[in-house]
C-alpha cells in the first residue's frame, strides 16, 4: 500500500493475516477483521466528509477528517490521520505517509491490536 508507512502496511498485513487464521479455523463464527480493516472510529457510512487544516512540523503532521451525517449530524465526528515523512529513493526528498489514525477513543493501531484480545 504506497500510501502507507512501511510499518503500518506490515502492521496491517499481519492483522489480516491473523484474522484470516482465526477464520479458517473457525468458519462459522465472525472473525477479529470481520467488519474489515478500521479505517476511521465507527464503520456507519458517513455521508459527508471534510478535510481540516493539517498541524504539526517536518516530522509528523495531523490531518483533521470530519466525517458527517447529514440526516444526524449529532453523530458527526473528528478523526485525525498521522502522517510522517518516509524516504522512498535514496537522495529524493521524503514523502509523507500514513503512520496512523487518531479516533475518537483510540488509533487504529491500538484498534488492530486489540480485535484479537482473547486470541491466541
Amino acid at each position: 500500500m504506497p500510501l502507507l508507512t512501511p510499518d503500518l502496511a506490515a502492521t496491517i498485513a499481519d492483522a489480516q493475516q491473523r484474522s484470516d487464521t482465526i477464520q479458517a479455523a473457525a468458519p462459522d463464527e465472525k472473525p477479529p477483521l470481520g467488519d474489515g480493516v478500521p479505517w476511521s472510529s465507527w464503520t456507519d457510512y458517513a455521508d459527508g466528509c471534510e478535510v481540516g487544516v493539517p498541524e504539526g512540523d517536518e516530522t509528523k503532521t495531523m490531518v483533521p477528517i470530519g466525517h458527517r451525517f447529514s440526516d444526524s449530524p449529532d453523530a458527526d465526528y473528528l478523526d485525525h490521520l498521522l502522517l510522517v515523512p518516509v524516504v522512498v529513493e535514496t537522495g529524493k526528498p521524503p514523502i509523507w505517509r500514513l503512520d496512523d489514525i487518531q479516533f475518537t477513543d483510540s488509533t487504529m493501531r491500538q484498534a488492530l491490536a486489540s480485535a484479537f484480545e482473547g486470541y491466541k
